[in-house]
């Protein structure tokens, strides 16, 4: 509903006002006289505005006839990171009478970027991640704080590093990042208020909610002094550090204290823990079993067969499962027709391996085939493509000698396996489908960057309103619908702890991995470039929200009531209207 909303309002600016105003801060833009001047004089002025400091944004003071020359001459409009140059495309390519149909297309191609992040994460990202904890031998309270909290902010991870690689697009990292944590802490978490009323752990929840505040507030005095420091970002990444080692030292003291009430209980029965007292470790292992058994049931099958190289080859690219498609709606189902296409290929490119399977998802020949197109996805996606065409001593394709060893190592391993029984260096394909899904979804996050980017060059709309919407939207759906569905299922006290502990791990290093990479690029601090009013608001909300439910909640004795769910999704949408307001220049200061 906010998406479609959104999109309507951005279509109603791009027909009715073709030079939108600035948000944040006001930009000192001269006058342009689009009817008299001719085409030289106007791209005499354009370079004379890049020349003054002005961005991009500059190119929709220009009749629409400079607007390509201007685009294609200005370094401020060249990103570098991405395989479509969209600035081009929308100035260049297409004629300006058709900008509604441009907007319209780059928001399709940008749900289906989503997509794509969505389905390599859940499906790849994931589950590699979950098998290489497994092979470490790592314990649930670890692997959720590390790996899992990683798999699970995969797309924000990276679409932050992505924006922070130019300048001008830092202002997305910041908008989404604080976009998807109001989003997260209040539209989540009261929607798992109103469909599961409960009572919240108390330490946990404090815990998180402290960490987070402190996170948000170390952000907010980067922000207000609009640089940082190598220092300081090894500092802000080492405070992730800080709450992991909380986090597993707290769960070693209450499983400490549960074993001590069990032996000195007379009963054989587990004691009665009251729920505001419970650890994290409570419901995951439950969680995990729901999972794996409903994985089991759903994939196991029917009756033991053997099959044929063709037949597994065939089988494993069908991410449709009949059983499956019989019992779910029509609007599921359109939706897995349209993205089967796209889990065809990812199915083709990224090995899963899976250790709750009995052969762990072990498939020889598509296995096979993983190690030539796996190689080749993490060279040509790698850095959008960069080393595509690269040549070794300028003679020989890189891609070239990837394919060759691929086909090497391929040939022997289908020659000294077997269809049935997996190899003792299965764990290795997991590695290899970690780096491919990365890699992939890097790819993905930097496309989505470059849209966004271009967007808010056509409708004039500043980096931080389409970073706290469509992109942290995009980012956060997936755990609103997930976290909603395990409160349906009757547990709510894990909806509300991904709500709040997995944003401390995408603020901390979304942030700090994404100042750190530009600080190794660069080897500069990194600068901040200020939004205005709209930044201060945006911080500001996000600090309100977890103020208010740090102080609101344990007033109430921890119970998270449909009252106090309805004022956090009251509170988001007063935001939102606040927000929007600003950007358009009804509200400033």
């Amino acid at each position: 509903m906010p998406f479609s909303i959104f999109l309507s309002l951005l279509l109603v600016l791009s027909c009715h006002q073709p030079v939108a105003f600035a948000s944040g801060t006001s930009r000192a833009q001269p006058e342009v006289g689009l009817a008299t001047r001719s085409l030289d004089s106007t791209l005499a002025t354009t370079f004379n505005y890049n020349n003054n400091g002005d961005e991009c944004h500059s190119v929709m003071n220009v009749s629409s006839d400079g607007r390509c020359a201007f685009v294609k001459k200005t370094p401020d409009c060249n990103m570098v990171d991405g395989f479509i140059d969209y600035l081009q495309v929308a100035f260049c390519l297409l004629p300006p009478n058709l900008t509604p149909l441009t907007i319209t297309l780059c928001m399709i191609w940008l749900l289906f970027l989503f997509v794509i992040l969505g389905l390599t994460a859940s499906k790849f990202f994931c589950p590699n991640l979950s098998a290489i904890s497994t092979c470490l031998h790592l314990s649930h309270n670890v692997a959720g704080v590390t790996f899992l909290a990683l798999g699970n902010g995969a797309p924000d991870i990276f679409s932050a590093i992505a924006a922070f690689s130019h300048p001008n697009t830092a202002g997305l990292a910041v908008g989404a990042l604080f976009g998807a944590g109001i989003f997260v802490t209040t539209v989540v978490a009261g929607s798992v208020a109103l469909v599961k009323p409960f009572v919240v752990a108390s330490r946990p929840f404090l815990r998180d909610v402290s960490f987070y505040m402190v996170a948000v507030f170390w952000t907010f005095l980067m922000l207000f002094r609009r640089t940082t420091s190598l220092g300081e970002t090894l500092g802000y990444l080492s405070l992730y550090v800080v709450y992991v080692v909380i986090v597993i030292v707290s769960s070693f003291i209450y499983q400490r204290q549960k074993r001590l009430m069990l032996s000195s209980s007379e009963n054989t029965s587990v004691p009665e823990i009251h729920s505001s007292e419970s650890s994290d470790d409570d419901v995951p292992c439950l969680f995990d079993e729901s999972i794996q058994q409903e994985y089991e049931s759903e994939y196991r099958p029917l009756l033991p067969s053997t099959e044929s190289t063709c037949q597994i080859l065939l089988t494993s690219l069908n991410p449709v499962d009949s059983r499956k498609w019989r019992r779910k709606p029509w609007s599921w189902r359109v939706f897995k027709v349209l993205k089967t296409p796209v889990e065809v290929l990812l199915l083709l490119c990224i090995p899963v391996v899976d250790p709750d399977k009995e052969d762990k998802n072990w498939r020889r020949p598509l296995n096979c085939l993983h190690l030539i197109t796996a190689p080749l996805v993490c060279v040509l996606a790698f850095q959008s493509g960069v080393y595509g065409d690269y040549k070794i001593k300028g003679e020989f394709p890189l891609w070239l000698l990837i394919l060759l060893l691929g086909l090497f190592l391929s040939a022997i391993v289908f020659c000294s396996t077997s269809n049935d029984c997996p190899p003792k260096y299965h764990p290795v394909f997991a590695v290899l489908g970690f780096m491919a899904s990365a890699v992939l979804i890097s790819a993905a996050a930097s496309e989505v960057v470059s849209v966004l980017h271009m967007l808010g060059v056509v409708l004039s709309l500043s980096n931080t309103v389409l970073g706290l919407t469509l992109l942290a939207w995009g980012n956060s759906i997936g755990d609103c619908f997930s976290d909603i569905t395990v409160a349906k299922q009757g547990y709510p006290q894990m909806a509300i702890s991904a709500c709040f502990g997995g944003i401390i791990f995408n603020m901390l290093f979304g942030v700090g991995l994404g100042c750190l990479v530009q600080m190794i690029k660069t080897q500069s601090d990194v600068q901040f470039e200020a939004e205005g009013l709209l930044t201060w608001i945006l911080t500001g909300a996000l600090g309100l929200s977890l103020a208010l439910s740090f102080i609101t909640i344990p007033l109430s004795r921890f119970h998270l009531d449909r009252g106090y769910g309805i004022f956090l999704l009251v509170f988001y949408a007063a935001f939102l209207l606040v927000a929007l307001l600003t950007e358009f220049g009804k509200i400033h200061i």
